[in-house]
């Protein structure tokens, strides 16, 4: 019998790891992570690596179209993708949204070559979450990733929880409970396009959407600055707070709205700002765009505060946000008894834990085990969580 060879050796040796991909909320980037689970435990995830590509600049613009009700040719600020089929439309832009992520998990296939890896978990690209209509529409095209990389792909992981009566988000809360083992009690905060926080005690994990991260702060520096996004905070740090408009903001319903919840970009968007400002009598327009941009900062951190229950004194956050001291330093000044930290401190780049909980996940349904936490999203119990594009 032929010998397989040293890198054949290494391979079947070295422990089973899993793929993760995010794109999420603010499609800043294609983040793959690349973990395993110390002695197949899952409360001891690894990190093996991380890596993240910026995402195709027209991609991300259709991408963003269809989160709207416009881009479905419903109201001003449709576009080009208001005279397209939607259903067109929609069906392309998951298929090279799949392309892009197939490349770059290849991309991290090369660079552990002897790495046994049984699957890949791909969150795709949320255009409509709406679990009070019993579905959660995530793009994305598996069997083509499945092509490119030649691995199992984990898809779809929120509807199974919403037939179940759930909310169908957050998910991650569960991996965020394995990687503050030991740290309990103690929250962790992902400061995406949208927010949400994880709440792990010694005998119980909740966790929900507070509501906007950096969506409307990434949308309104856009449509101000023309960047994608307001770096280092630097709009936000010459304006005001304007109360009126923090006001307006915060009476929207959902903030005050009690646990299991989740929301989405189509929820919070420059059009919901428009309307709350004119609901107040004020014109965007007429405000001063730092002031705006500063007030937005505001309501993230506000809104993250008054919710966080008390007797939480540790707070880890990733995600984007991490990069906008305004943004920190607020969120700091609205929870003045709690220590924040990154998740540098537990060992996770603040990119990647997005990325390997959908890493996580994908173990979890290929096991056949449980991905969702009741307390969490409301469904009526355990689930697998997941649908299976085969190699």
């Amino acid at each position: 019998m032929q010998s397989a060879g040293p890198a054949a050796s290494q391979a079947e040796s070295s422990p089973v790891s899993w793929l993760g991909v995010m794109t999420g909320t603010s499609m800043d980037g294609i983040d793959v992570c690349l973990i395993n689970c110390e002695n197949d435990d899952p409360s001891r995830p690894r990190l093996l690596d991380f890596a993240s590509t910026p995402m195709p600049p027209a991609l991300v613009k259709r991408l963003q179209a269809l989160q709207t009700m416009g881009s479905f040719g419903e109201g001003p600020g449709a576009g080009q993708a208001a005279h397209q089929d939607p259903l067109d439309a929609a069906a392309q832009a998951g298929l090279e949204l799949a392309q892009a992520i197939g490349q770059a998990v290849v991309q991290m296939q090369a660079r552990h070559p002897g790495q046994r890896i049984a699957a890949v978990g791909v969150h795709g690209q949320t255009v409509r979450h709406r679990p009070e209509r019993g579905y959660s529409l995530q793009l994305l095209h598996a069997p083509t990733v499945a092509e490119q990389t030649g691995l199992p792909v984990v898809y779809d992981f929120r509807n199974r929880d919403i037939a179940a009566g759930g909310q169908g988000a957050p998910l991650v809360p569960a991996f965020h409970a394995a990687l503050l083992s030991g740290k309990k009690p103690a929250a962790l905060l992902n400061l995406g396009g949208l927010a949400n926080l994880s709440l792990v005690n010694p005998d119980e994990v909740l966790g929900f959407d507070t509501g906007p991260g950096n969506t409307l702060l990434d949308a309104w520096a856009h449509e101000q600055t023309g960047q994608a996004l307001d770096l280092d905070g630097r709009l936000a740090a010459s304006g005001e707070v304007h109360p009126g408009l923090l006001k307006a903001c915060l009476s929207d319903p959902y903030f005050a709205a009690p646990a299991p919840k989740s929301t989405g970009r189509d929820a919070f968007h420059l059009g919901w700002l428009a309307a709350k400002a004119q609901a107040a009598g004020l014109s965007l327009a007429a405000l001063p765009p730092e002031d705006v941009q500063r007030t937005l900062v505001a309501l993230t951190a506000q809104t993250i505060a008054q919710q966080c229950p008390p007797g939480f004194q540790r707070l880890y956050v990733c995600g984007g946000g991490v990069h906008n001291p305004v943004l920190m330093t607020a969120l700091s000044e609205a929870l003045p008894a709690v220590s924040i930290e990154k998740t540098e401190a537990l060992g996770w780049p603040t990119q990647a834990i997005e990325a390997a909980a959908f890493a996580w996940l994908a173990r979890a349904c290929l096991r056949q085990e449980p991905g969702n936490r009741p307390s969490v999203t409301g469904a009526r119990g355990p689930r697998i969580l997941g649908s299976i594009c085969p190699a």
